[in-house]
């Protein structure tokens, strides 16, 4: 059976205010039965186009309510184009009921959130590295504390979250999480993809994010310097323990590779490059992106120094290594041994290789980006913001250069 669908905007005159401001409806009419919708907007009746459906002139009022009506109008036509595609018998309350959102069961925002993270964890080692669900588990409960503290209760319809939800939950994380700028900004991008779903299923009319800027906030990268990288190779720790994380943090300063990077490293992981020399060739667990890199004496002295350690013989890693933990917790014992006051972690050891190992010492950005696994030479780039020792030994060799050809000119114009 065809379906005869129409859409007409009219003035409820019946309605008028004393101010002579009547309510604009959206009339749907199916197979000549109609049903009404408000809009929510009024205007005085003397300047509405019954003729059109729409405001006269071209004031801002008239402007913006149009373009509404337009909005409407769209969005109706959308919800007539699914009933087609669906095949089945409707009617104009149908429309009207799906418009209005009263034809589906409520949806609530952590059922949504929980349903993602199920999903997120079937598929760790395919598309998602555990660190992802990780951090889609801690905003999870970030969002839930969030909703428990500021509206006592248990869940909230996705419906209501709203410009207002977003800067409060961002104001909660940096005041009772203790979060840094761009950590809160770090969950609030987690908590925008489920608001996405939502949106993308019609859950949700508008996208609450639309209104919402917020930016990183650079930050300089710490890294080690050549002398405190070489007071670390010196040191000799006579506690086993200590002397392992020592040797695999200066393995990931020779290599770039991240902890989980490393922890994965299995003997096929190095191979022989173009050029005849071994290669580390891998992909990132964090972007599954290819890392290619040579393998430098120092890391390779280190392979060959833990050949025969338990966790090497009976399995195929290349390393034996404890967790980010432990390893994290005896990089600070580390750092006060060698009386070095910076903040030793694990992801130092990535940042101290694509500075003072390779930037500093010449190696080109594109290489060094080849080489760590990054998507955009744009993330590289944060590296070498902050190498102004580089910039500097670059420029008195340029400024030598400079010299010895002006004294070849002066000399030049002597002999003349």
């Amino acid at each position: 059976m065809i379906s005869t669908y129409s859409i007409l905007f009219i003035l409820h005159k019946i309605k008028a205010t004393p101010d002579g401001k009547a309510p604009i409806y959206a009339r749907i009419t199916v197979n000549g039965k109609r049903s009404l919708i408000s809009i929510q907007r009024k205007i005085l009746i003397q300047k509405w186009d019954s003729t059109n459906g729409k405001v006269l002139g071209n004031s801002a009022e008239a402007r913006a309510i149009n373009k509404y009506i337009d909005d409407v109008r769209y969005k109706l036509n959308k919800i007539h184009e699914r009933l087609l595609d669906l095949e089945r018998p409707f009617t104009a309350m149908i429309i009207k009921n799906r418009y209005i959102g009263k034809d589906q069961p409520t949806k609530m925002l952590l059922v949504i959130f929980q349903d993602h993270n199920d999903e997120v964890e079937s598929l760790i080692g395919k598309d998602f590295a555990p660190g992802t669900a990780e951090r889609y588990r801690t905003t999870k409960k970030h969002v839930q504390n969030y909703i428990h503290k500021e509206y006592q209760v248990d869940d909230i319809p996705v419906k209501s979250v709203d410009h207002k939800f977003i800067t409060g939950l961002e104001y909660y994380l940096k005041t009772n999480r203790k979060c840094s700028h761009n950590t809160a900004i770090k969950y609030i991008t987690n908590f925008k993809k489920i608001i996405r779903i939502a949106y993308a299923n019609d859950w949700i009319s508008k996208d609450p994010f639309v209104h919402y800027k917020a930016k990183l906030k650079t930050i300089d990268r710490e890294f080690l310097s050549k002398e405190e990288l070489q007071t670390i190779i010196e040191k000799k720790f006579e506690i086993p323990r200590l002397q392992l994380v020592k040797d695999i943090f200066i393995f990931s300063c020779f290599t770039g590779l991240a902890y989980i990077d490393v922890k994965q490293l299995s003997k096929n992981d190095i191979v022989k490059g173009i050029d005849g020399e071994n290669w580390i060739k891998t992909k990132r667990a964090k972007t599954h992106t290819r890392s290619n890199i040579p393998l430098l004496p120092i890391p390779a002295d280190i392979i060959k120094g833990y050949e025969d350690h338990p966790q090497v013989v009976n399995s195929d890693k290349l390393l034996p290594i404890l967790s980010n933990q432990k390893m994290n917790s005896y990089l600070k014992t580390i750092a006060d041994n060698c009386g070095i006051n910076k903040n030793l972690t694990y992801h130092l050891a990535r940042h101290t290789f694509a500075t003072t190992v390779t930037l500093t010492n010449g190696v080109p950005i594109e290489s060094v980006s080849k080489m760590l696994g990054h998507k955009s030479l744009k993330t590289t780039q944060h590296y070498a913001k902050i190498l102004d020792r580089k910039v500097s030994s670059d420029m008195s060799a340029l400024k030598s250069i400079l010299n010895k050809e002006e004294k070849k000119s002066r000399e030049s114009k002597k002999q003349l």
